[in-house]
Parts: C-alpha cells; sequence; structure tokens
C-alpha cells in the first residue's frame, strides 16, 4: 500500500491514488502537491454521470459537466456568459475559443486546487489541443484519459428499454430498474412511456454520431494515453475497473 513516505518525487507531473490492500478500495490521496486531471468519455447510456459522481466523490476533486458549466455561465451573466448567450440568440454557435475559456476559467477556480474531472470537453480536437496549452501554462499534469467501452448492441438495449412517467419524469429500465407493476409508474399509477428519443434509429444514429466526434479526439492522445475500460460491467465494477487504471497511469509514470 503507498503511503505518505513513498509519495514519488515527482508527484505532481503524474497522477496516482491510494490501494488499500485490505479492502480493495481506493483511498483518497490528500497531498496538496499532487493533481488529478481526469477526461471521462463515453457513448450515451454508458453510465458515465454515475461514474463521474463515485470519481469525484472518492477523489475529492469536481466533477465539471461542460454543459452544466455552460448553463452556469450563461445564467451568471459573465462576460463569457453574455457573449454565448448573444450569439445563440442570433441562431449561432458558439465557437471554441469561448468554450476554450469557460473551462480555463472553470478550472482556475480554488475547488479545482486538487485536480478535477471533465465530463464533455473536449469535443473536438482544435479543443483537446487548445486545453493542453491551458494545462501547460498553468504547470497542470497531462491528464489521465479514461474511455467507458460499450458495445453498440448493448447500449441499444440499454436504451431502448427506458421508460418514463408522463406525469412525474420518473425514468425506469425495464431491465435494471423496472417497476414494480408492469408498465405503471410506481409513484403514480400512470401509464410508462417510451420516450421518442429512446427509438432504436435514433440511438443508432447518436451512437454513429458519438463515435464520429470522439474517435478523432482518442486518437490524438493516443494509445499510451487513454486507458479504455470495459462500461458494460455492473457499476461498481466498472468503478473499481478505473481506479486500477489511474494506478496504472501513475506507475507507468505519466
Amino acid at each position: 500500500m503507498r503511503t505518505a513516505e513513498s509519495t514519488p518525487k515527482n508527484a505532481n507531473r503524474s497522477q496516482f491514488i491510494t490501494i488499500d490492500a485490505v479492502h480493495r478500495q481506493p483511498l483518497v490521496c490528500k497531498f496538496a502537491e499532487v493533481i488529478l486531471i481526469l477526461l471521462l468519455f463515453g457513448p450515451p447510456g454508458c453510465g458515465k454521470g454515475t461514474q463521474a459522481v463515485f470519481l469525484a466523490e472518492r477523489f475529492h476533486i469536481p466533477a465539471i459537466s461542460t454543459g452544466e458549466m455552460f448553463r452556469a455561465e450563461c445564467q451568471a451573466g459573465t462576460e463569457l456568459g453574455k457573449l454565448a448567450s448573444s450569439i445563440m440568440a442570433k441562431g449561432g454557435l458558439v465557437g471554441d475559443d469561448i468554450v476554450d475559456a469557460m473551462v480555463a476559467s472553470r478550472i482556475s477556480r480554488p475547488d479545482c486546487t486538487a485536480g478535477f474531472l471533465l465530463d464533455g470537453y473536449p469535443r473536438t480536437v482544435p479543443q483537446a489541443v487548445a486545453f493542453s496549452a491551458v494545462l501547460q501554462q498553468k504547470g497542470l499534469p497531462n491528464p489521465t484519459v479514461i474511455h467507458l467501452d460499450v458495445p453498440d448492441d448493448l447500449l441499444v438495449a440499454r436504451l431502448t428499454a427506458r421508460r418514463q412517467c408522463p406525469r412525474c419524469k420518473r425514468i425506469y429500465n425495464l431491465l435494471s430498474q423496472p417497476p414494480k407493476v408492469a408498465d405503471q409508474c410506481d409513484d403514480d399509477g400512470a401509464a410508462l412511456m417510451a420516450r421518442e428519443d429512446d427509438r432504436e434509429a435514433v440511438i443508432r444514429q447518436r451512437l454513429r454520431a458519438y463515435h464520429e466526434l470522439t474517435g478523432p479526439i482518442l486518437a490524438w492522445y493516443g494509445a499510451s494515453a487513454v486507458h479504455s475500460v470495459d462500461g458494460g460491467m455492473a457499476p461498481e465494477k466498472v468503478a473499481w475497473a478505473i481506479a486500477l487504471e489511474v494506478e496504472a497511469a501513475e506507475k507507468a509514470g505519466r
């Protein structure tokens, strides 16, 4: 088990966690000089949100969803938020430069001192290049890139099994979280419905778009930097596998 005394001298240039060999659980590293930066990638339906919450709690770092960050900037009326809002109001697309600036601003906050997890960024190779430059400018370590790999057919099965209550909006899954009574909401008895975006054709189109978008980014980071984890396992097993991958990255001196 790694201890404070065995912390590598170049810890601030790589990522590491402490493993409790008895309970087989990753422990939070509390050394101020250690900075853990995680990039989490995964297709729709892979459970990425669940893993982001786990990792944030485990390592005491914020899980930053770029979608939520974007909405927060706009609602707060920051200069970047105002600029983005004005572009969208005209029907335009917010450019990489604004998104990159928002991320750079967010990771400069005090809660990111020990590191952070990014979910949904970078989304393009130019964003990845810009992010790398920001890390270098701030003297931060290279990120550990985690990719949740799940076969498309399994994702289609998961997503087409989703049902939602039209009244309370509660979501069920006929495979993993079915209602107590078939096709009825546990809370109000309303008939459950399948959402339009949970049709197989729509899901497969979303998966194609994900692969086309994410493939070049993962290729840019390179095989040595990308740690693929079987996202088809149970959530707790996926979480443990990610923890092992993070430690492997540290041992390799990344």
